[in-house]
């Protein structure tokens, strides 16, 4: 049996463009794609912060450096430009692979400037009442 994980994460980067009549769907700077193990044409769910929305599209290539997230098309109705988003994808993985998972998670501030890279998120500790 196989199991679907997370395989990568964009945490909390910040939308800098939102283009109606553009072709493709998800575009994101080369540099951010390359460290975070993601790739053109790939499927994503995104997640967006700042309003709840979610939805799922694909990505295409902005250009290196340009610290673009550009959501295009009809997504671009689900967001507004400075909109925080968590952007993942998933892989499948078999029982002796899930054991060994690990996902790639970037981490940005809100100048898109990346200020972390891990492969595991804490555990949640409950807030005491």
């Amino acid at each position: 049996m196989n199991k679907t994980l997370l395989k990568s994460k964009l945490h909390r980067i910040n939308v800098t463009q939102v283009e109606l009549n553009y072709e493709g769907s998800c575009a994101v700077d080369r540099e951010f794609l390359e460290l975070a193990g993601m790739q053109e044409y790939e499927k994503v769910d995104v997640y967006n912060v700042t309003n709840g929305e979610r939805f799922s599209t694909y990505l295409i290539l902005a250009e290196a450096g340009s610290k673009t997230l550009s959501v295009n098309g009809a997504a671009a109705h689900k967001v507004s430009v400075n909109d925080i988003v968590i952007i993942c994808t998933y892989g499948s993985y078999d029982e002796s692979e899930a054991k060994l998972h690990q996902p790639t998670l970037v981490y940005f501030d809100k100048d898109n400037n990346v200020t972390n890279v891990k492969n595991k998120i804490p555990e949640q500790r409950l807030k005491s009442v």
